[in-house]
């Protein structure tokens, strides 16, 4: 990561917007918990929720500032990145049919733009379109159409400028997007809760990322819930809370436990089940997410990432990957009167790929050795080649349903990241996946490969595909899909 200059440092301290938050059927008190530009994220404390903004009238109109802040984490006041003056930015609520439109400026130093991680809307010009450049000092509108049919879901925004994705993501650039349900799902508390990770020193700077930690995909050494460090959650004995989980870490695995709680997931990603499933841990990727209902015993528990092993970096100094022991990333304390129960959650119908007609197959190889242009960093390909903008990778014929294979050569785990359209998961590894399950990460394991089907339906244009470790994503493991 290059440092962050003073200039950067000390632009816009404590950057403060105008949000209306507007209350509706199933959204309780915990949505108008705010996390103000400025405020103590000590260890201890209540979780805070992001600012929410919700559309009213079929339409959402924010703005969006990225610009260096001071933030406090954990004690210490660290010149973040954010949107809005604060980690995460805030949260954007909306319905489908909706249109979201953003006014995007860049207070700084370096261009950045802007990603709809996980919607389902079109790639081109002021849409999720990752070939625009926003450059320091200007400002950008965006217009996202949201399909009458769009899944609901928890999705996320963060910036996608090639060569500094890493580096602004793990500085703060990050917030939550829902896709609201057209049915309510009954629950009395609502939550996003976003992971992310990184590190800085005794005096709030964040430092260069070092070339061993881009070719392993950096892991920062301070784990947040919602930009704090530990936060306790408060709640009654049998009430059910939702849980929209992010994991907005540049390149951490996350195995998520939550022991002495009973946990349903409704879905990942963009993906609903046909009915919401029993689980006792959550597996998620970089850049994926989990929408969770929490059933609450009383007591204390501990929210924790378990260590996930994610392969080698074969070749280089020092072997694995960071590992450790486990984190802790809040503290549920659970007491007071019990509360009444509430009626099952709906289920729906997820559509199953498998029995309609396949219109084409192609295989993706990922690959990381070698040395890269100079001799001096690792070679990361799809297909044997980097990145290039310029160079249309993979043409697919608009309407059609595609399986792809996905290979993985390399020694270590990769997420596998397609925009706009989402995909099917058929087989991860060894592992056939029965019930259909819709994602838009999915994971490659190290010398091994996944399988996943595609419908290229509602839009075309040309977007990306690409490791979701982000430091793989920017050294060139990524390439350019056309539909038309």
């Amino acid at each position: 990561m290059e440092p962050m200059t003073r200039r950067s440092a000390l632009t816009l301290g404590g950057v403060g917007a105008a949000f209306v938050l507007a209350g509706g059927a199933g959204l309780v008190s915990v949505w108008s918990t705010r996390s103000e530009p400025g405020s103590s994220r000590t260890t201890g404390t209540e979780v805070l929720q992001p600012a929410l903004i919700r559309s009213t009238n079929g339409a959402l109109d924010v703005t969006l500032t990225a610009a260096a802040s001071a933030v406090v984490i954990g004690g210490t006041t660290v010149n973040a990145f954010t949107y809005n003056g604060s980690v995460p930015g805030p949260t954007l609520l909306v319905r489908p049919g909706d249109t979201l439109s953003v006014t995007m400026t860049n207070q700084l130093d370096d261009p950045t733009n802007l990603h709809t991680h996980g919607l389902h809307v079109s790639p081109k010009g002021s849409g999720d379109n990752v070939f625009r450049r926003i450059d320091a000092g200007a400002t950008a509108e965006y217009r996202y159409e949201i399909p009458l049919d769009h899944p609901p879901g928890v999705f996320w925004y963060h910036p996608h400028h090639h060569g500094m994705a890493a580096q602004q993501v793990f500085a703060g650039l990050y917030g939550a997007i829902i896709v609201d349900d057209t049915a309510q799902i009954p629950a009395t508390v609502e939550r996003v809760l976003i992971v992310s990770d990184v590190t800085f020193d005794a005096f709030g700077t964040i430092p260069v990322a070092s070339q061993m930690d881009r070719m392993r995909g950096r892991e920062g050494t301070t784990v947040l819930l919602n930009g704090q460090v530990n936060p306790t959650i408060a709640a009654h004995p049998g009430e059910r809370e939702r849980w929209r989980i992010v994991n907005a870490c540049t390149s951490r695995y996350l195995d998520l436990r939550l022991d002495g709680q009973a946990l349903q997931l409704l879905g990942n990603d963009s993906g609903r089940f046909g009915s919401p499933r029993d689980v006792d841990s959550l597996s998620l990727m970089p850049g994926s997410r989990a929408d969770v209902l929490v059933t609450m015993a009383g007591g204390t528990s501990v929210l924790q990432a378990l260590p996930v092993d994610r392969g080698s970096s074969a070749g280089m100094m020092g072997g694995g990957t960071p590992s450790g022991s486990s984190i802790t990333l809040a503290t549920l304390n659970v007491a007071g009167a019990v509360a009444a129960p509430l009626a099952r959650a709906p289920g729906s119908d997820p559509r199953d790929l498998r029995s309609e007609s396949l219109d084409g197959e192609r295989t993706l190889t990922l690959a990381m050795g070698g040395a890269g242009m100079g001799g001096s960093m690792m070679r990361f390909t799809i297909d044997g080649r980097a990145f290039d903008p310029g160079r249309i990778d993979q043409s697919v014929a608009a309407g059609t349903i595609e399986e792809w294979t996905i290979v993985n050569t390399s020694s270590m785990d990769h997420p596998f990241h397609l925009h706009v359209w989402p995909m099917q998961v058929i087989e991860v590894g060894d592992q056939v996946v029965d019930e259909p399950t819709w994602q838009d990460v999915v994971n490659v394991p190290a010398r091994s490969s996944s399988r996943v089907r595609i419908a290229f339906e509602d839009f075309t244009g040309t977007s990306v595909y690409h490791c979701h470790i982000l430091d793989h994503e920017d050294n060139g493991m990524m390439g350019v899909i056309s539909v038309g």
